[in-house]
């Protein structure tokens, strides 16, 4: 059988950013549907945000294409540009080398769900905008190429 069931997928809680990056994302789920279906050339997440969090920091990818859908309810869709509102039915993609950072913030009463794809490349660099944080093939590491430390 190829359906998917949600409920079985594996899920994530929260985020594995090193303190105090990972606040605002404390409290979001990511249902890996992609990894469900065993898919291995890009990952598919339905991810629910509850009033207050964030999808993420502020980020961009230099190799990674990314995708997002809203589902359920509204977010605000935070780019260099400024802030938009995004809906059931609105969508919008962040190209791979773009360095204009990208996050949601669901700040409405009720949850919003969020349909994700993006590229699984190896050795993914990610920037992130507004905070003294990146990734590289080792792990998380401040700007600097310093790496944080255990706890952090």
């Amino acid at each position: 059988m190829k359906k998917i069931d949600i409920a079985q997928a594996p899920t994530r809680v929260g985020s594995i950013y090193p303190s105090p990056f990972d606040v605002p994302c404390r409290e979001r789920t990511r249902a890996q549907l992609g990894a469900a279906a065993g898919l291995t050339q890009f990952g598919v997440n339905l991810m629910r945000l509850i009033p207050g969090q964030w999808s993420s920091q502020r980020h961009w990818h230099h190799a990674e294409d990314e995708f997002v859908m809203v589902l359920e309810g509204e977010v605000v869709l935070v780019t260099d540009a400024g802030e938009e509102v995004l809906r059931a039915g609105d969508c919008a993609g962040f190209r791979a080398g773009d360095p204009d950072g990208h996050h949601l913030q669901n700040r409405s009463d009720r949850e919003a769900v969020v349909l994700e794809v993006g590229s699984r490349r190896p050795g993914e660099v990610v920037e992130y905008s507004d905070v003294d944080l990146r990734v590289v093939a080792g792990g998380f590491v401040h700007r600097d190429g310093t790496p944080y430390g255990p706890g952090r």
